[in-house]
C-alpha cells in the first residue's frame, strides 16, 4: 500500500528514501503516478534546472560533481539526475555516474539518482521531467541533469532545462561534430573541459568562430560564453557557475525563464496525452476496429488518412 501524502511529506523533509520511492513510482509508471503528480504540483517551480550534455568522454560526470561542490559551498541543496545507458541485460542504469560522485554520498544536502534511458532517444530517460518535479518538490534549489553521451541529434536536454551546458574537450573531434549539427544550437553556456590538454585554446577559438558564423542575435540577446575548465582539479568551475548565474539573471530579466518553463510544461502535457492515445491504440489491436480499417486500406476501399481520422474519432468520442 502506498501512502502518497506521507511520501510527499517525508520528501519535503529531505528524507532520501521517500524521494527515491517517489522517483521509482515515476519510473515504473505506477498506478499511483497521477496522485503523486497532483500532490507535487503546488510544490514545484522553484528549482533552477541545469542540463549538461556532450560527447562521451568529455568529463560530464566530473564536471557535474565539481558543480555540486561549488553550489554546496553556497549552501544550496542540489539534486542530480544522471541519465545512464540501459543495461542490455536488466534494462537498468549502468550507474557509472553515481560511482564518480561518491564524494557527495554522505552529504544530506545532495540527492543523486541514476536513471536508465530504457531505449528512449534524445539522451534522456522518458521519466526525466517527472523525476525533476520530484526533486523540485523535495526542496532541491539546483537540479543538474546529466545526459548520456550524445551526438548530433540527441539534444532533448535543451527542452528540459532552464540552462543548457554543452561540454567539449580538445583532441576528440568535437569541433567537427559541433560544425555538423545540433549542439551549436542548444548551448547557453559552452565548456571546454580538460583545458590542460594540447589543443584546448584551438578548440575554444574554433567554437567561438562557429558560434559567430551561426549568429543571428540582436542587441541584448544572450551570447553563449565559452569557459575553459579542468574539472578534475576544480579549475574553471567558479567561472562556470558565474556563467550559469548570469544566464539565469538574463532569463529572468527578459521574461525567458517563465517562457521556457511554460514551453517545457506544454511538451510534458503533450507527451502524456500522446502516450495515453498510443496506449488506447494498442488496446484496439486486441479488438476489431483497427483490423477492419486496416483491411479496408489494404483493399483500396479507404485511404490511410480517412482511416486515421475514423480511428481518432473513435478514440476521442467525436
Amino acid at each position: 500500500m502506498v501512502d502518497v501524502s506521507e511520501l510527499v511529506a517525508k520528501a519535503r523533509e529531505g528524507r532520501p528514501r521517500a524521494v527515491a520511492r517517489l522517483i521509482s513510482l515515476v519510473e515504473s509508471a505506477s498506478p499511483h503516478l497521477r496522485e503523486v503528480m497532483a500532490a507535487l504540483a503546488p510544490l514545484t517551480g522553484n528549482a533552477y534546472v541545469v542540463g549538461l550534455t556532450g560527447s562521451p568522454g568529455v568529463g560530464k560526470s566530473t564536471t557535474t560533481s565539481a558543480l555540486v561542490s561549488a553550489y554546496r559551498r553556497t549552501g544550496r541543496r542540489v539534486g542530480v539526475l544522471a541519465v545512464d545507458p540501459s543495461s542490455p541485460f536488466s534494462g537498468g542504469a549502468l550507474l557509472g555516474d553515481r560511482v564518480r560522485m561518491t564524494e557527495h554520498s554522505s552529504d544530506p544536502g545532495v540527492y543523486i539518482r541514476s536513471m536508465a534511458t530504457r531505449g528512449h532517444l534524445g539522451g534522456l530517460a522518458w521519466a526525466a521531467p517527472q523525476a525533476v518535479r520530484v526533486l523540485d518538490a523535495a526542496g532541491c534549489e539546483v537540479i543538474l541533469v546529466e545526459t548520456v553521451g550524445v551526438g548530433q541529434s540527441e539534444v532533448e536536454i535543451a527542452s528540459q532545462a532552464d540552462t543548457s551546458v554543452v561540454l567539449l574537450a580538445p583532441g576528440m573531434g568535437d569541433g567537427i561534430q559541433a560544425a555538423k549539427a545540433g549542439i551549436l544550437e542548444i548551448g547557453d553556456v559552452y565548456v571546454v573541459n580538460k583545458a590542460d590538454r594540447d589543443g584546448a585554446d584551438a578548440t575554444a577559438r574554433e567554437l567561438n568562430h562557429m558560434l559567430g558564423l551561426g549568429e543571428s542575435r540582436g542587441p541584448g540577446d544572450w551570447r553563449p560564453p565559452i569557459v575553459k575548465t579542468v574539472a578534475a582539479r576544480g579549475e574553471g568551475v567558479a567561472e562556470t557557475v558565474e556563467a550559469l548565474e548570469k544566464h539565469r539573471a538574463w532569463l529572468e530579466e527578459h521574461g525567458m525563464l517563465a517562457a521556457r518553463r511554460r514551453a517545457r510544461a506544454a511538451r510534458e502535457v503533450e507527451t502524456i496525452a500522446i502516450t495515453t492515445l498510443r496506449t488506447r491504440i494498442g488496446d484496439l489491436r486486441g479488438g476489431q476496429r483497427l483490423d477492419r480499417l486496416a483491411d479496408r486500406v489494404a483493399a483500396g476501399e479507404l485511404d490511410p488518412y480517412a482511416a486515421a481520422d475514423e480511428l481518432v474519432a473513435g478514440l476521442t468520442g467525436e
